[in-house]
Parts: C-alpha cells; structure tokens; sequence
C-alpha cells in the first residue's frame, strides 16, 4: 500500500499532529539536570504546529477510557505528523518513536534539548536540539526553534521524503494494509481532540471530573502554587488513578515517569492529614514505588531526604536523621543541587549535636563537613544566580512568554539568596548573611518563604550556639 493512502479525509480537512515525549519535569539522569518539558511543548511545539493549522495533541490531553495504549498507539498510526522529543533520554518516547518508524515511512520529526546524549541507534536520525535551560528556555531560543520546527514542518508536509530508517533500509518493505484500521483510528482521534479541547476549557474546575491527564496535573500544580496542598494531593491520586497505576504500585511504566508520583508525596507530606505524623507515614509509603534506596534521581532523594528529616522532628529516633543525611548528601552530589547541599550541612550540623555515643572528635567531623558543603553551596549559588539574573535581563517585547518566565525566576532567586544567608550564617560570616536575607526580602516574597528562611536560621543558630565551639576559633554570633 502505498502512503499516500494513509492520508485520507477528515472531517474539516484539519491535518493532526502527535506530540511523543514526557511531561512535567523530569530528570536527565545522564547529566543530573531537571527540565520542566512542558515549557518546551506549551512555548515552542504546540504553537509552532498550530499555527501551520494543524491540530497539536500529547498524550497526556486525550481523554480516554482504559489503558492508554490503545489511542496512543492509533496516534502512532494515524497522525499526519509525529514529533518526537526525546530530551531526558525518556525511554517511553524512544519506544514510541520506534513504533511511529515502523508504522509510516514519513512524516516524522525528531527534535531534543542539546546535551542529549545521542543514542547509537539514531545515528541515521535527524535531530533537530534546542537549548532548555531547565526550568524555562530563553525567549531568543523560543523563537529560533519555533521557526525551525515551523520550516521543518513546511518540509514534511508539503515534500514528504522517507526518515524512517526502518523503510530506509529495507526498500522492499511497505507499510501495514491497514485502511479500514486508520480510517477509525482517525475517527477516534478526532473524537479524542474534541474531548480535550472541551477538558482545557474546564481546566481551572476545582474538582477531579476532567478526564485528561494534562487537567488535572495542571490542576494539582495550581493548588500547589495557592499552597492548597489537600486538593492538590487530591488532583495528583486522581491523576495517577488516571495513568492506570493504583498509587503504591511499582509498575514499570510508573517507573520510568515517576512526575505524577513525585508531587503526590509532596503534596501528601505538605497536606498534614489527617495530621503530620500519619502524613509522613503515607508519603514515605508512596514513596517506595520509586525505590529512593537505589534510586538516581536527585528529586526523589530530595524527597526522601525531606520526609526522614520530618520524622526525626516527630521524635521518631535518629535512624531518620542517618537516612536523610544520606539522601540529601546522594541528591547534593548527583547533580551539584544546592537544595540538597544546604539541607545536607543543616543535618550535619544537628548530627553533630543529637549523635548519641560519639566524642567531640566525631561532632568535630560533622561540622566540618557541613562547613566544606557550605562553601560548595555557595559557589553554586552564585553560578546560579549570575545565570538567573543575565536571564532576566530581557527586553519588555518578550511579552507573556517572558511574564511566566520571569514569575518563576523571582521564585528561584529568593531561594538561592536564601540557601546563601543559610550557608553564610553556618560559616560564621553573619554580615554577609544579612546581606542574602536582606536581598532576598527586597523581592517582596510570599509571607510565609520569609518565615521559612527566619525559622531556618534560628534553627541553626540553636545548634552552633551548643556545638559551635568545636570549631577552630568557634562560633561567635553577633
């Protein structure tokens, strides 16, 4: 059969485009970077398609009954365009890549964030890289890529050439004599696009009723946002349900996106119910799915690190502390994440004074530690924020594009000065300390991230006002 055949008509003439790749942030695990892929699809993919005039859906906006396999694998065969974006090395978008190959000889785009590690296989593979810069992507790039896509598209569309390599290589191989099949995939999808459409017009319901998988995480991370962590524990399990994974279960397609779970545990130990005790417990058993004892991901240790911390404050006994040291300290040398490494040196230093059976040698080896990651911290910091701040340096013609981004840059910069004011004051160096609180406080955050820092440095000067004096030259605070 040849492939033009696949091309029948569709009601209103309107060609469909099929996004393959992960969703929310993910974890490169190759090079220890989180990327937050739907500012990839919401700020380059999907606008770039649509506005060739084709209809722009992923996986996680169809609403479906059942498995997911079934449309998705009816995408595979029946979209006009297949883009496939493989940052992350997302296993479950090679896979499906792999079919969409064999499936049609045409009309499929390969596209990454360009330090993907380029896999053997796809040696003969275009792939076309863009920049993300982990939780935004330059506006500058936003444009250069959505041009790119939009003239690679033209190409596809217009001049359709064989990129399969699977139909490359074996010349005498003809696509599946499957017209009746595509011809009700393509119905099916159809109703799929109407059904998505109608659920992102009811994306800011309060309620789980929305029946794509892409409302309802939008709807979790917005309770997140207004820190409603209850509904947003509540949108996370409903989203999970959704995936086909009955939260707690280890099943391998769980395993390999592990975003829904992630921020199920975070908005379950945040909630407090029925209170904080039996909420840890719950989020240390969701946890378990994604094998934190092994596990490589930095934001999974961060977790795990955050929920051991909480049940040692519960009065639980110090085998929480020695684990979430060591969670912390894995998540901190993964991916040089500050987050992790401030918490490490916080736990260190309350190590140092809550250890039972040691001597003030062993109490002098924490604290030393903690001073040797407080340095490396802020050495990361200011990596970090001097990146953020040449970010924000953008021009007002950016627009909405750059509203969010900038939004989300306040957000980090605050907790960047933050861990700096921590690490400082851990060092001793308490007028640069007040300096980081002081730039910090300027940004005019939310009330409570004040209070978070204030109560974090209490904390800490607690624990260097008993245990300080082991220190050569101690700890004078001022």
């Amino acid at each position: 059969m040849s492939e033009d055949r696949l091309d029948v008509a569709r009601p209103g003439g309107r060609k469909r485009c099929f996004v393959v790749m992960g969703f929310g942030v993910k974890t490169d695990l190759a090079t220890g970077r989180k990327l937050d892929l739907n500012k990839s699809y919401k700020t380059m993919i999907k606008p770039a398609v649509e506005a060739k005039g084709l209809e722009c859906v992923r996986a996680d906006e169809i609403r479906h009954s059942g498995a997911i396999d079934v449309p998705m694998y009816e995408w595979l065969l029946s979209a006009d365009v297949v883009i496939a974006d493989l940052s992350t090395s997302n296993p479950n978008a090679l896979y499906e890549l792999g079919i969409r190959h064999a499936l049609r000889p045409q009309t499929t785009i390969v596209i990454s964030e360009n330090k993907l590690p380029y896999p053997f296989d796809l040696n003969h593979v275009r792939i076309a890289s863009y920049t993300h810069l982990g939780d935004a992507i330059d506006y500058d790039e936003v444009l250069r890529f959505r041009d790119e896509l939009s003239k690679t598209l033209d190409a596809v569309l217009n001049d359709p050439r064989v990129d399969s390599p699977i139909y490359t290589f074996l010349k005498e191989l003809r696509p599946p004599e499957l017209r009746k099949q595509v011809e009700e995939a393509m119905q099916k999808a159809a109703d799929a696009v109407s059904h998505a459409a109608e659920s992102s017009r009811r994306a800011s319901a309060p309620g789980p009723g929305d029946q794509t998988l892409a409302a309802l995480v939008a709807q979790g991370e917005g309770a997140l946002a207004r820190s409603d962590f209850a509904a947003a524990k509540a949108m996370f399990a409903a989203a999970l349900q959704f995936c086909g994974s009955a939260a707690g279960e280890a099943g391998a397609a769980l395993l390999h996106d592990p975003y829904i779970q992630q921020r199920l545990v975070l908005a379950t130990y945040k909630a407090k119910q029925p209170n904080e005790a039996a909420a840890l417990d719950e989020a240390l058993h969701l946890l378990q799915p994604l094998q934190p004892e092994v596990s490589n991901d930095p934001e999974t240790m961060g977790l795990a690190g955050a929920i051991e911390k909480r049940l040692f404050d519960q009065g639980r006994g110090t085998d929480h502390l020695e684990r979430a040291i060591r969670y912390y300290g894995r998540g901190f040398y993964l991916r040089d994440d500050s987050y992790n490494g401030i918490n490490l040196a916080y736990l260190l230093t309350l190590h140092a004074d809550v250890a039972p059976d040691v001597d003030d040698n062993e109490r002098l080896a924490d604290l030393v530690w903690a001073n040797r990651i407080r340095r490396e911290v802020l050495v990361l910091c200011e990596r970090e924020l001097d990146a953020l701040r040449a970010r924000k340096q953008v021009p007002e013609r950016q627009g909405d594009i750059n509203t969010g981004h900038q939004a989300r840059a306040r957000e980090q910069e605050f907790w960047l000065l933050a861990t700096k004011a921590e690490g400082y004051f851990g060092l001793g160096d308490l007028e640069a300390s007040k300096a980081a609180s002081a730039e910090a406080a300027a940004l005019r955050p939310p009330r409570w991230q004040l209070e978070t820092l204030d109560n974090q440095i209490a904390r800490l000067k607690e624990l260097l006002d008993r245990r300080g004096h082991l220190l050569r030259g101690g700890f004078r605070p001022r």
